[in-house]
């Protein structure tokens, strides 16, 4: 049996687990959409491999120094981290615009203007030692984000500190499209399959006691308990074994 590579095959490995088609499944195309994205809203949540962590430069804009927030696309469920973009620049006719009153410019020139004989050593500990005293002094920048506006607010004097058209990183985690190959995912395999056998109990619930050709008698209720003990198992490994360990001041 082939790993899925797409939703549709997902949905069709997950029936053939359950028996189909030598049993009849019995849940609509629809329930079975709908149990897919509940797997998936876990799986993009708490997977290790549901999102991926990437640096997003962006440029402020007038209306953003107005809104003192900036509005980030909605496949981005967390930020941890914002770094101001000092020192070197480049403006907007895209000439260089060199700030020669910048500490880390002044270290450049005076002591790495001959590479051949420029100490490393010194550099990079003047650079760790210029890091301590921001740290100390200004700190990291703070902020609040809510994925379901997607709006990010960083505690800035804006217009003193960050002006239009200076940039800012962040540090985000990015759902994977459905567009990439997940699908076959283990955990995610099993985590639908039981989504589809709960499904499948809730509906024959409602008949109890149905009889099939032969007088084979199904059972709603135990198949929508056992399905119940599998999410849950299944919900703890993905928490115990599968999630990446929680980063300080995420938003």
């Amino acid at each position: 049996m082939a790993l899925p590579t797409s939703r549709a095959s997902l949905k069709d490995y997950c029936l053939r687990r359950l028996g189909f088609p030598v049993q009849t499944i019995d849940i609509t195309p629809e329930q079975a959409d709908d149990r897919i994205d509940d797997a998936l809203n876990l799986f993009q949540q708490f997977h290790v491999d549901g999102t991926q962590k990437i640096h997003v430069a962006y440029q402020l804009t007038a209306n953003d120094m107005t809104n003192q927030y900036v509005t980030l696309p909605s496949n981005i469920i967390g930020v941890s981290r914002i770094y101001p973009i000092a020192g070197d620049s480049i403006n907007s006719n895209g000439t260089d615009n060199f700030n020669i009153f910048d500490i880390n410019y002044q270290i450049r020139l005076n002591e790495l203007y001959d590479f051949t004989s420029a100490d490393y050593v010194y550099f990079e500990l003047a650079n760790q030692h210029i890091q301590t005293l921001q740290m100390l002094f200004f700190g990291e920048v703070t902020f609040t984000y809510n994925r379901y506006t997607n709006i990010l607010t960083p505690q800035l004097n804006w217009g003193t500190e960050v002006t239009a058209g200076a940039w800012l990183l962040f540090d985000t985690y990015q759902i994977l499209g459905e567009a990439v190959d997940f699908w076959g995912d283990a955990w995610l395999c099993k985590y639908t399959t039981a989504c589809f056998k709960e499904q499948w109990g809730t509906n024959l619930k409602l008949f109890a006691d149905v009889k099939l050709p032969g007088g084979v008698m199904l059972n709603g209720q135990q198949i929508y308990q056992e399905a119940v003990q599998e999410k849950k198992e299944l919900y703890e490994e993905l928490r115990d074994i599968w999630e990446s360990p929680v980063e300080f001041f995420i938003g």
